[in-house]
């Protein structure tokens, strides 16, 4: 047989279905599963346990839907889906449920839509369907603001609700988006950098001082014109400088959310709450945890709202150190795979799709751990397939649908 005839022969033989994605996904939703019981069993949200199985079920014959999908449907249902998003967006400001002083769901019998999430998908594959078209650049003045506009309806929409961690979603996967599709990647790092600066401007001026001067060397080492890192340095040193003086002049409860980010313990029974006995349960885990079932931070209620943002906590403190690793190491690979993917796509369409994919599930990894352990500021962003919620949940399947779907059609491509 030819060396021809054996890659053909290896080529038919693979499988178009990525288990390991599909695994990992498993596992984590199962690590989910255990810490919703956990954090509930003995409360009167027990039932959350039930929803949320009935989500995973509707999520996985979402998923699989999807995957199946051939690119040309996907394409043709991304700007209606678009626009049924805003249309929903727009629906909630009027009719929506309000929780904890955002009104973002509408009530549709026992379930509750978050039209946030359907906006997520939407935007994306609206980008995804523009952007692939052939002619266009995202380099140009027309295409760049075409895209921006897309983002911007969404972005307005939900900031008026107001859901400030559903907006700065949209946001990031817009810039993941750019940098996957060959956006000036200096700009994007300024824009990435801004708000890093502002924060350690806020911390103290040593931190500020610190801060700016590495992020101008790094600027730098871009190599663009001079005046245009100049100026960039110069916005870095403005911003470092006057962020202080604007937050003297905030409200005294925007204050109280910033200071609470800053530093959790300046008001211990109020904003930082949440954050200090959230890491209290994940600190108290030590290295192999007190055993499911029997945490004293989340199994006495402790820490409020566990079963969604707070989700993370649960397995941290039942399982130490090591479970808790092993959870993060999920998300690793799971982001890994999915970039994978995204590369390895020869079609441009289903690589934006991944691409965009990853930058919002890296950046829903990123901000909920991060609030759960101190570092991030606390947003009500879920952590994805663990957190209590049926859209967020379906949304993210659906998620995992189109990289399968990316997958399977570059599998078959070469079986061709």
């Amino acid at each position: 047989m030819s060396d021809r005839g054996i890659d053909s022969f290896r080529l038919q033989g693979e499988s178009t279905f990525d288990w390991g994605l599909f695994l990992t996904v498993v596992m984590l939703i199962a690590s989910g599963l255990l810490s919703i019981y956990s954090a509930t069993s003995e409360s009167s949200m027990s039932s959350n346990f039930t929803k949320q199985i009935i989500a995973i079920g509707i999520g996985s014959f979402v998923m699989f839907t999807t995957m199946y999908m051939p690119e040309r449907l996907l394409k043709l249902i991304s700007y209606p889906f678009y626009g049924l998003s805003i249309i929903l967006l727009i629906a909630v400001l009027f009719i929506g449920h309000e929780v904890f002083g955002t009104k973002g769901w509408i009530r549709l019998g026992g379930f509750n839509l978050q039209p946030s999430e359907l906006a997520k998908l939407g935007t994306l594959a609206a980008l995804a369907n523009y952007l692939s078209r052939k002619g266009t650049d995202i380099r140009t003045f027309r295409d760049l603001g075409i895209t921006f506009l897309m983002i911007a309806f969404p972005v307005y929409l939900i900031l008026k609700q107001p859901d400030t961690g559903s907006a700065s979603v949209v946001l990031v996967m817009y810039l993941g988006v750019l940098f996957w599709v060959g956006f000036n990647s200096f700009i994007l790092y300024f824009i990435f950098v801004m708000p890093v600066v502002i924060i350690m401007s806020l911390i103290g001026t040593w931190w500020m001082v610190i801060g700016i001067t590495a992020f101008s060397i790094i600027a730098l080492l871009f190599r663009q014109r001079i005046w245009m890192t100049a100026i960039v340095i110069l916005i870095f040193i403005i911003s470092g400088i006057g962020a202080p003086q604007v937050y003297e002049n905030l409200y005294p409860h925007q204050k109280k959310r910033i200071d609470s980010f800053l530093n959790p313990g300046s008001d211990p029974l109020g904003a930082g709450y949440n954050v200090m006995q959230s890491k209290m349960a994940v600190g108290s885990g030590g290295l192999t945890g007190k055993g499911y079932l029997k945490g004293t931070q989340t199994q006495l209620r402790w820490v409020p709202m566990q079963w969604t943002d707070f989700i993370f906590s649960v397995p941290a403190e039942e399982f130490g150190f090591i479970g808790s690793s092993l959870i993060v190491g999920l998300f690793i690979y799971l982001l890994i795979r999915s970039l994978s993917i995204a590369y390895e796509a020869e079609d441009k369409y289903y690589s934006i799709i991944s691409a965009g994919a990853v930058a919002m599930l890296f950046y829903h990894i990123l901000i909920n751990i991060g609030m759960v352990i101190g570092i991030m500021p606390v947003m009500g962003i879920p952590l994805p397939f663990m957190s209590y919620g049926g859209t967020s949940m379906i949304f993210n399947m659906l998620l995992v649908g189109l990289l399968l779907n990316a997958y399977r059609t570059k599998r078959i491509s070469k079986q061709i």
